[in-house]
């Protein structure tokens, strides 16, 4: 890779505060570093946070994003910053959930894209979300996420 890779890049080595909505938020991507390659590049979230869009009250999840890329990755940094600008975002978890799996899609066209977001409970209650673009290319290796499920005490 060479350094016109990086050169629209405007987030990465900068000060960027958090975006303030999901789609003010600006998600950046760079070459693959390994085209025709079938790897699988996992993002694991465990702290994020959005709000209840009716009582406007923190609801928080584990959100696990695997993806094998085509021509593009997404830059790291970008995708903290989209998935920090939840935080003041309401939206039920099945809206925020397939929200981060669109955005990702429609920037990196990847060969495969699969979201697990582990909602912790509200209510009594804990929502899992789970989509996938379609089977895995064949031949690759797809690890589990093995996020445990929610137990409660005991």
């Amino acid at each position: 890779m060479t350094e016109e890779n990086y050169a629209g890049l405007t987030q990465l080595g900068h000060a960027v505060p958090r975006p303030a909505s999901p789609d003010a938020a600006r998600l950046e991507r760079v070459p693959n570093p390994s085209p025709g390659k079938n790897y699988v590049v996992r993002f694991t979230c465990p702290e994020f946070t959005s709000l209840c869009p009716l009582t406007g009250q923190p609801d928080f999840a584990h959100i696990v994003i695997d993806t094998i890329p085509n021509a593009w990755i997404v830059e790291s940094k970008s995708l903290k910053l989209f998935l920090g600008s939840f935080r003041d975002h309401g939206a039920f978890h099945e809206a925020c959930t397939m929200m981060i799996a669109e955005r990702l899609i429609a920037l990196l066209s990847p060969a495969w894209l699969r979201i697990g977001a582990y909602w912790y409970p509200r209510g009594g209650m804990p929502i899992d979300v789970f989509w996938q673009t379609g089977a895995p290319p064949e031949g690759a290796w797809i690890p589990p996420q093995e996020v445990a499920p929610y137990r409660g005490r005991g």
